[in-house]
């Protein structure tokens, strides 16, 4: 993986797209501190397809994940309380 500073990145991004195309995804770095990767949109794609759905998705999501089994109201049975015989 190439790794190009923030200004080299800038001032040469034509360059940069091509590096990423040809050689795969590249590093930018931002005052020597790893800041982004450039990758070609369909390496992005397969590992945006690949990613698992975060708890916010989840929670969110129009539609159940998975069935719950819900009893109905009243239905469950209790266990008697100890000492109240």
């Amino acid at each position: 993986m190439g790794t190009w500073p923030v200004q080299d990145a800038k001032a040469r991004f034509s360059e940069l797209l091509d590096a990423c195309m040809s050689e795969g995804p590249q590093l930018v770095t931002k005052r020597g501190s790893e800041a982004a990767v450039l990758v070609d949109v369909a390496e992005w794609r397969r590992l945006k397809d690949a990613a698992r759905p975060s708890l916010k998705e989840l929670l969110l999501a129009p539609h159940a994940r998975a069935s719950l089994q819900i009893p109905e109201r009243g239905s469950a049975r209790r266990r008697p309380l100890k000492g109240l015989d």
